[in-house]
């Protein structure tokens, strides 16, 4: 392994993109093995994982360490990239692997640590006694002290590049090209449809809304089946009065708008309280005097 790698200096030093991102193919991994294990169990009662989750969780991600961590000194995203762990606590400058410590307080500060927040917000979430409201108290203060030191470590890894998290920090193990390395090319053809279509989407979203697609769709009905010039029959409420211009039905509390075109009362006034600028889908005129259509009219219509 030592042949291999050549020493410190001879090794290209990991990009901080590449350490990112073999974290990130970490908790992907980890996702997705814990969504292939939980569709096994589809098939039982409803919530029979949830009582016994970190429980599971935990041994999974013990699994996962003990063929990666363990035995190859390197995570699966770590794999995919070239990339391992290296002992840096060892004084010499050729490559050392990770001690059996090392590991072991991996594990712990990793698969351990998450185990024991989850669990512990299990047991303190519905104690009500004051003993356990304080040692939820002092959970809760830990954790936010350890996600504190975790954003120090990280603002640090950004400046000088070396020891991603807080546990690599605190184990004095670094990640290091298993070979030397050329600089990663990275390509920016795919981040970039991305980018145009997720800019695209969120356009459509903001726009949509702003959108009258009722009063454009009557406008370009009325564009595709244009409306002759009217009668002088039908130049009458009386005749244009034997059914509402919206719901088609006889007019309920028949209104009108001050064209020869009659409403039903909740069909007009729903219209026009949505938009202001409502319009008659038979004629286009706009909404000037909502009135009551009178009653002769309504009772000669009644009759015709």
């Amino acid at each position: 392994m030592a042949s291999s790698s050549g020493n410190e200096k001879s090794v290209n030093p990991v990009l901080r993109i590449s350490q990112l991102d073999a974290l990130e193919l970490n908790k992907a991994l980890e996702q997705l093995v814990w969504s292939q294990f939980a569709n096994c169990f589809h098939g039982f009662k409803p919530g029979v994982l949830a009582q016994f989750e970190p429980e599971v969780k935990a041994f999974l991600c013990f699994i996962l360490w003990k063929f990666t961590v363990y035995s190859k000194n390197a995570t699966v995203g770590q794999a995919i990239l070239n990339i391992q762990y290296k002992n840096n606590l060892s004084q010499t400058e050729k490559y050392q692997p990770l001690s059996k410590h090392q590991k072991l307080w991996y594990l712990i500060f990793t698969v351990g640590g998450r185990w024991l927040e989850e669990r512990c917000y299990d047991l303190f979430s519905n104690r009500q006694q004051q003993s356990f409201c304080k040692i939820k108290s002092y959970i809760g203060f830990g954790s936010g002290l350890l996600k504190l030191c975790g954003l120090v470590n990280f603002l640090v890894f950004l400046q000088k590049g070396t020891f991603a998290t807080l546990t690599e920090r605190i184990l004095g193990i670094r990640s290091v090209f298993c070979k030397p390395q050329s600089v990663r090319q990275v390509g920016f053809e795919y981040m970039n449809r991305e980018l145009l279509w997720h800019g695209f989407a969120e356009f459509l979203i903001y726009l949509l809304p702003l959108i009258n697609v009722q009063k454009l769709k009557l406008k370009i009905s009325s564009w595709c089946s244009p409306i002759a010039g009217l009668s002088s029959s039908e130049n009458t409420l009386a005749v244009h009065g034997r059914e509402c211009s919206l719901c088609g039905e006889w007019p309920t509390m028949p209104h009108t708008i001050g064209c020869p075109h009659v409403f039903c009362y909740y069909c007009i006034k729903s219209n026009f309280i949505f938009d202001m600028y409502f319009t008659c889908p038979k004629c286009g005129s706009e909404v000037h005097d909502l009135q009551p259509l009178k009653y002769k009219i309504e009772m000669t219509e009644l009759h015709v």
